[in-house]
């Protein structure tokens, strides 16, 4: 049910959209109505309404103001209420981000459509934050941001630095801290405990962390099957690359590939499904 909020200054006016709109026949619950922009910005605040139908000109604080002031805070739809001496002003606003106008008085079946194409919309973005919302799981931001481009002299151990250029470099191939180490000249206990001691973690963790940041990048993409991006980041084993994935996010890449492509499909792309052989 989609949540409204009214302001409109004018009594009747503001009455007759409380009292003779049948909201719940389009599915709407009207959560409050202001009559200035000062009030009504308040109750944007507490409310959060997803639709805010508004006049322009109010006492204390305009509709526009309101609305720029409120958008700050809140995500909402805005609809403006406006007369024929403001149809101008109104179309102006549009490109203030206000969604659309209506003349008054309101017509009802106007009013209907207008609802129904906010309620689409709105219901849209609420799937897509949905399904994003496995970004927000705290694992996956973490992996995320997580980065490998640090300061070389806080490293403190020229080898380090160079081990981690190697993962950075090959990371789609087969790696070991052992023929790293082999490479600079120098034994891997040395290189794992430097190494450790640079990082705050193990090569193992290190390399599978970035492996896997990649994987993430290249399964938002939703261009590949998953075992194809599994041999990509250099896994060789594509279940031991889910056991890491796992891991790592708290969820298979096959179960993040298929969120990924239904974000795809919500927002009208193309792409292909990432999914098992």
């Amino acid at each position: 049910m989609l949540k409204v909020l009214i302001v409109e200054d004018e009594d009747i006016i503001r009455k007759g959209l409380l009292y003779t709109i049948n909201w719940l026949s389009m599915d709407c619950l009207v959560a409050g109505a202001a009559c200035n922009g000062k009030e009504g910005l308040q109750m944007i605040l507490e409310l959060s309404p997803q639709l805010v139908i508004t006049d322009i000109r109010m006492p204390e604080m305009d509709g526009l103001e309101m609305i720029e002031q409120a958008q700050k805070a809140r995500s909402f739809r805005s609809v403006l209420l406006t007369s024929y001496s403001d149809f101008d002003y109104a179309k102006r606003a549009i490109g203030l981000h206000v969604f659309d106008y209506l003349l008054k008085p309101v017509d009802e079946e106007k009013l209907a459509q207008l609802v129904g194409k906010i309620r689409a919309e709105v219901e849209e973005s609420e799937t897509y934050a949905e399904i994003l919302g496995i970004t927000r799981n705290k694992a996956i931001q973490d992996l995320i941001s997580w980065s490998l481009d640090k300061n070389p002299q806080a490293l403190g151990n020229g080898y380090v630095v160079r081990t981690i250029k190697r993962i950075k470099q090959y990371y789609g191939e087969k790696l070991s801290v052992e023929s790293i180490a082999e490479e600079l000249g120098i034994s891997a206990s040395y290189l794992s405990r430097k190494f450790k001691e640079s990082t705050g973690q193990t090569f193992l963790d290190v390399l599978n962390k970035y492996r896997i940041q990649k994987a993430i990048a290249l399964l938002g993409e939703g261009s590949l099957r998953v075992y194809e991006i599994s041999d990509q980041v250099g896994f060789s084993e594509y279940k031991y690359f889910c056991s890491v994935f796992k891991k790592y996010t708290g969820m298979s890449p096959t179960e993040f590939a298929k969120s990924t492509k239904q974000v795809v499909c919500q927002i009208g792309g193309d792409g292909k499904e990432a999914t098992e052989p």
